[in-house]
Formats: structure tokens, C-alpha cells, sequence
């Protein structure tokens, strides 16, 4: 019994999807294909877990302590896919929380974006730690090498505003 409430366990955390929404559709791009989604499914954990895929293609079926043990699941696979976080993108939005499905987007761009670049971008982005350049060169980075657009746009925001507020590295 305590297995099988550690697998659920590890299942919702991976998906984070549990709560009341309102009662509205989402539609969301599942391996190229349209899959539609309502309230009514959630939690995707139980209701769509054939659907729920992480980052590196494992199912939610694939999260049990016996693979967590044998290595058949590796701190890699524990990764949220672009695909989920859309979803959950889809369903705050629909529930007309735009900057939270906005910051869920920008979310899905950084999987592809390793984890030390991203804290490397992270101190760039502090005030006082970069010129104006530097700034245009990562959000140029980010759109061509990672196709993450909208952080892009983000940094290059954040390069106008530190100029006109006098926040850039001399």
C-alpha cells in the first residue's frame, strides 16, 4: 500500500494539475496530433494519464518505485514535456489567468535551454551585470539556438527598460 501511494505521489507532482477550474475546453498539440481536453478530465494524472507524456517520452505508468529504484527512471525523465505545460498553459488561460499561462509558456521554451545556461541568464539578467549588448546577444541566443521567442522577447525588454533606467554594466 505505501508503494502505491508513493507512485501517486510521484505522479501528481510530476503534473501538478489537481484543482477546481471552471467548466471550459482546452485544446492542446499532443505528439502532432489534437487531443481535446476539458475540466472534466482532471486530474490528467487519472482521467488522460495515456496522454501525459514526460520530456523524454516515459508515461505516467512508467513512475513506480520499482523503475525509480532500477534506474529505469532517471532524474532526466522526471521533467515536465513542452506539451504539459501548454495544456496547463490552455487551462489558465481559458480561466482568464493570462500571466500565469503566459509564465507556463515561457516555461515550456527553458526545457530546451540546459540548466546551467539558464542560471548563467539569470545573472546576466540582474541589473548592473550586463551591457545592452550582451543582453541583445543572449535573446538572440535564445530565439535562434533554442527557438524560445517569447523569452527572447523578454530579455529584449529587459535590455530597454535597464537602458532607460540607467541599470545597464558600464
Amino acid at each position: 500500500m505505501e508503494q502505491e501511494m508513493l507512485e501517486k505521489m510521484i505522479r501528481e507532482a510530476l503534473l501538478s494539475m489537481t484543482g477546481e477550474k471552471k467548466d471550459c475546453e482546452v485544446a492542446a498539440t499532443i505528439n502532432t496530433e489534437m487531443v481535446k481536453t476539458t475540466v472534466k478530465d482532471y486530474p490528467l494524472s487519472k482521467n488522460k494519464a495515456d496522454i501525459i507524456k514526460s520530456s523524454t517520452g516515459k508515461s505516467l505508468n512508467d513512475f513506480t518505485v520499482d523503475n525509480v529504484m532500477n534506474g529505469s527512471i532517471t532524474p532526466e525523465d522526471i521533467r515536465i514535456a513542452p506539451e504539459t505545460l501548454e495544456m496547463q498553459a490552455q487551462v489558465a488561460e481559458s480561466d482568464g489567468r493570462k500571466p500565469f499561462a503566459q509564465n507556463l509558456r515561457r516555461a515550456a521554451e527553458l526545457i530546451a535551454v540546459p540548466d546551467n545556461r539558464i542560471l548563467e541568464i539569470y545573472d546576466k539578467l540582474r541589473p548592473y551585470r550586463s551591457t545592452k549588448d550582451e543582453l541583445i546577444e543572449i535573446a538572440n541566443e535564445l530565439e535562434v539556438k533554442y527557438n524560445a521567442k517569447v523569452n527572447a522577447a523578454l530579455v529584449r525588454e529587459a535590455a530597454t527598460l535597464y537602458e532607460k533606467r540607467d541599470r545597464l554594466k558600464r
